[in-house]
């Protein structure tokens, strides 16, 4: 992992969002972000995807990275400034919501960067429509196995619908409003997990993932009854028993495997892709992409140039 005085502490804000329409009548709130440093690399965009219960903006520590690209990055359905689907938070959704922003911005074969959630949607985005992306960087997606199909990893249980889920239980308690970011910041600053998070990401997540109310104080966009709802539906999805149509070439990236959880799934995933490379991060935990933003794009930016390279 970077060293700490590496690690940014700032991020340029995001512009504001055009509404793409999605399916069930769901409207996407869109960052086209450009490219931040001028004249870039031509034709080649990275569309960025987050984790559950974030929103686009925690990507811009890393997108910050990658000036020379075109990127552009999304609040899913329920998350940020997107509205929320009236029939509930499955996966197929999520997903509809990628190749919503993909026609919206005309994106021609994107580069997608995701994070568990995010991850997953692209590989199913993929799925539903082949060809779409040129290539995948995804973190710990949540793609799990068949139950019953003996690839479960040993101590990780598929819980996808119990209230006993310990994720969904969870999101159930999260505190939502703080009397103001700063207020905020420094909650999440002082206790795991988000004491994970550099200060940048967590920045633009208190920025960009709560709403000012009229006596200053803050709350959740991303409502605790929404977060549930999209963990109990992370296991409902059937990415993984269609990832042998993905033919565009995949890095499934992990961090360390000290306790039971995604990164056990990352191996299972890499395995069952036609193209894929598995690329480790000792150092970092599930928040990857939000701890070290600077190791991770270094690490999108080769995973780009071997597309390009079509190595």
């Amino acid at each position: 992992m970077s060293e700490p005085s590496r690690l940014p502490f700032e991020f340029h804000p995001l512009p504001q969002p055009t509404r793409t329409l999605s399916s069930s009548g769901v409207e996407i709130a869109t960052y086209d972000l450009g490219k931040l440093g001028g004249a870039g690399i031509a034709d080649q965009s990275v569309l960025s995807a987050h984790a559950t219960g974030f929103c686009a903006a925690v990507w811009a520590p890393v997108t910050d990275q990658l000036q020379d690209y075109h990127c552009a990055s999304l609040d899913f359905r329920g998350h940020g400034l997107s509205s929320i689907p009236a029939a509930g938070m499955d996966w197929s959704g999520t997903a509809e919501d990628v190749l919503a922003v993909v026609d919206a911005l005309g994106l021609n074969k994107p580069f997608g960067v995701g994070h568990s959630m995010g991850g997953a949607s692209l590989l199913l985005a993929e799925q539903m429509r082949p060809g779409t992306f040129r290539g995948l960087w995804v973190y710990e997606p949540i793609v799990f196995p068949m139950q019953d199909s003996g690839l479960e990893p040993a101590g990780l249980k598929i819980q996808d619908i119990s209230s006993s889920n310990p994720l969904v239980a969870s999101a159930l308690r999260r505190r939502d409003t703080f009397p103001s970011r700063s207020a905020a910041e420094q909650n999440f600053a002082s206790k795991p997990p988000l004491s994970d998070l550099c200060p940048a990401a967590l920045r633009a997540y208190v920025e960009y993932g709560f709403e000012q109310l009229l006596d200053g104080s803050i709350t959740l966009r991303c409502r605790p009854e929404i977060e549930a709802d999209t963990y109990k539906m992370g296991a409902r999805h059937s990415a993984f028993a269609h990832l042998g149509e993905v033919a565009c070439p995949v890095t499934v990236a992990r961090g360390h495997t000290k306790f039971p959880g995604p990164a056990d799934l990352a191996p299972i995933i890499s395995q069952a892709l036609p193209s894929s490379t598995l690329e480790e991060f000792p150092a970092l935990g599930h928040f990857g992409p939000l701890q070290d933003p600077v190791i991770v794009a270094a690490a999108v930016r080769s995973a780009l140039a071997a597309v390009s390279a079509g190595l």
